[in-house]
């Protein structure tokens, strides 16, 4: 039962981070994936100097807060079903 409930959390965070994704794509905002670029091309410092305040908020705040948020829930979810 475990191993159903680590599946059911795991696809919710998945969904979660492909949402929050397309929101930042919506909204113009770097994602991991384009920072980590940045990072690669530029060196770590320079990529976190280049980040706009809205980038930094998204994801160092934003993105954490909501994948945990959704790990959480889905947790909360797999309890509930079990019984």
């Amino acid at each position: 039962m475990l191993i159903l409930r680590m599946f059911l959390v795991g696809w919710i965070v998945l969904a979660g981070a492909i949402l929050l994704n397309l929101l930042a794509g919506a909204l113009h905002l770097a994602t991991w994936y384009t920072f980590l670029q940045s990072v690669s091309a530029q060196g770590l410092t320079s990529a976190l100097r280049a980040l706009r305040w809205q980038d930094a908020v998204f994801l160092f705040l934003v993105y954490p807060l909501g994948l945990g948020g959704l790990a959480w829930a889905g947790g909360w979810l797999a309890r509930q079903m079990a019984g």
